[in-house]
């Protein structure tokens, strides 16, 4: 389950990452820039994605007792 939840995370960061150089990318003409746009975009919906996905598979995991809550307890 570490192995998953740490694939997820460096997904999470390529995609940043990913978005961040079509960001800083050049591009001269205004066709290269509404690709480099939506290629950005892109990356982003997909970090948001599998950002997502990884909470709804976490909030799965501690409702069904497979991993408990570690924190602060109650009342402290």
């Amino acid at each position: 389950m570490t192995y998953f939840f740490s694939l997820a995370f460096l997904a999470i960061l390529a995609a940043l990452g990913t978005a961040l150089f079509f960001m800083l990318r050049g591009g001269a003409n205004q066709n290269t820039a509404k690709t480099k746009s939506k290629r950005m975009a892109w990356a982003l919906a997909l970090r948001v994605g599998i950002s997502v996905f990884l909470f709804i598979v976490l909030w799965a995991l501690w409702y069904f007792g497979l991993i408990q809550p570690t924190g602060i307890p109650p009342g402290a």
